[in-house]
């Protein structure tokens, strides 16, 4: 019998887990190998779902962490990936917050457990997040380690963006914290699939029990913009976030362009790609103890002033 292989793609938020989802699925796509997509969203509205591409069969898990409220869910989503398609692998995108181990408890149904091949835990490190983990609150940092600790293959990504001396100095730490991973410093999450088809599954021993939503009050917000915005403005409200905003990602018009962009916003850095179609103006906010009602009423605040 067939069977379908199994990657978890995992990392903290914005560490650049979508990037190598694209990279990956375009190798797949000219190797002539047919994949499908599960995408675990902690919020109600997916923005990753438009960059996967047309061909590539796609579920989406929306208002929870595969590892804690959604896992039924993710069985029947899974079950029907396998009985609707003819697959060769299967990529399983988790939310920033998911605890690996927990993850794959939730993949590991018995009703297609014999349908798949497990590969392993591809796990991408943001450096400069983990070199600044000191900033970071207690529970944060032990999901971050839990990360790294429980990953088969770690890609430590943003590579350009710190010294060769203080990554020599990361990839120290990270390798301290797993000796079995094969770790591998990236730029825009670059990786050769055949390097991740050769990884060796770790044995996966008991971890900490890590109850993510309880302790890190995670929030994911949603908005959605009915008119444009002035980028300047959106970018002042930018600088003035606060540093519990991890993540960001959506579609915003800005009055001076005819098409919405792409916004990703990750460690405090914006990023924006003019796209050239209309796209539901929806943007998700990813962070910890954040003030819904304060963050909406400040992004309606922008259009009605792009308004007058």
């Amino acid at each position: 019998m067939k069977t379908t292989e199994v990657y978890i793609l995992g990392g903290f938020l914005g560490s650049g887990k979508t990037t190598l989802l694209r990279n990956i699925l375009k190798q797949e796509s000219e190797a002539g190998r047919k994949v499908a997509v599960l995408l675990n969203e902690l919020g109600s509205v997916s923005v990753d779902s438009g960059l996967i591409g047309d061909g590539v069969p796609l579920k989406e898990l929306f208002d929870g962490c595969i590892c804690c409220t959604i896992q039924d869910k993710l069985e029947v989503q899974l079950h029907e990936l396998l009985t609707e398609n003819e697959l060769d692998a299967v990529y399983i995108e988790t939310t920033g917050a998911a605890h690996p181990v927990e993850v794959l408890d939730g993949i590991m149904s018995p009703i297609f457990a014999k349908k798949l091949e497990y590969k392993g835990i591809i796990t991408v490190v943001d450096l400069l997040r983990w070199r600044d983990r000191e900033e970071l609150s207690p529970q944060l940092r032990q999901l971050l380690a839990e990360q790294i600790h429980h990953a088969d293959f770690i890609l430590l990504n943003k590579a350009d963006l710190v010294s060769e001396m203080e990554a020599a100095q990361l990839i120290y730490t990270i390798q301290a914290l797993n000796t079995d991973a094969v770790c591998l410093l990236t730029e825009y999450a670059a990786v050769s699939l055949a390097s991740l088809q050769q990884m060796q599954r770790k044995r996966h021993n008991g971890h900490q029990k890590l109850d993510v939503h309880d302790h890190l009050h995670l929030t994911a917000i949603v908005y959605t913009f009915e008119g444009a915005v002035a980028q300047t403005d959106f970018e002042e409200w930018l600088r003035a976030l606060p540093e519990t905003v991890y993540r960001m990602k959506g579609y915003i018009s800005f009055t001076h362009s005819q098409y919405p962009h792409l916004f990703q916003y990750s460690y405090g850095m914006p990023m924006y790609m003019n796209e050239m179609m209309k796209m539901p103006l929806n943007i998700v906010m990813i962070g910890e103890k954040l003030d819904k009602e304060m963050l909406i009423g400040q992004l309606k605040a922008l259009e009605a002033k792009a308004a007058r």
